[in-house]
């Protein structure tokens, strides 16, 4: 498993912050405040679930977007999250070599990938690393790999939003599962229902 050493290191960590909720993660986030877990769920459902007019990124290369931005960013919950939904997702559409595909994802790479995705992927990691470092030539290679105007604004939103839910998780220092194992039961809820729907009770441990 991709990064396990990491992972088992970041598990020992204790929250830095009083306070949070005993939970994992994101969901600890999401327990300070039911509004605060209402936009956030929100917000990913957007950008995660639902049709943007013109986009052709389906549920699970969404999915890998976010994982790649939470592995560039060393959010080992939100990677291992994102990547066990995409695992689904993808093995629900009879995708094969998905383990490989996901573990080179969180390794930094991009094999397995189409030329549109992996241009998708320059796309988030830049975005993650420094935003006002993207240029037009980047998304360009993008659109010339076949990409659309509205995948390129979706790169550029995951990129930002989990940017943004990755620091909330770790800047608390909120528990995070020694193992990617864990979230295989959310993956499960969040494929069929999407993140805001009161059927996803799971909460890894």
């Amino acid at each position: 498993m991709a990064r396990d050493e990491e992972r088992k290191t970041r598990s020992l960590e204790q929250p830095i912050v009083g306070g949070l909720p005993d939970a994992p993660g994101i969901v600890a986030v999401m327990g300070l405040s039911p509004g605060l877990a209402q936009h956030l769920r929100g917000l990913a459902d957007e950008l995660l679930v639902k049709d943007m007019p013109g986009a052709t990124l389906t549920r699970p290369e969404r999915e890998l977007l976010a994982t790649a931005v939470s592995a560039a960013n060393d959010c080992f919950y939100c990677m291992d999250s994102h990547g066990a939904f995409a695992s689904e997702l993808l093995r629900r559409g009879s995708a094969g070599d998905v383990e490989r595909i996901v573990d080179g994802i969180k390794s930094g790479g991009s094999d397995g990938l189409t030329p549109k995705m992996r241009a998708l992927f320059d796309i988030v990691r830049t975005v993650q690393r420094d935003a006002r470092r993207l240029t037009r030539e980047d998304v360009a290679r993008a659109l010339e790999a076949g990409a659309s105007d509205q995948d390129a604004q979706l790169a550029v939103l995951i990129a930002s939003a989990f940017s943004m839910y990755n620091r909330m998780v770790d800047g608390l220092r909120a528990r995070t599962p020694a193992s990617a194992d864990a979230y295989r039961a959310r993956a499960v809820e969040i494929a069929a229902h999407g993140y805001s729907d009161g059927r996803v009770k799971s909460i890894p441990t």
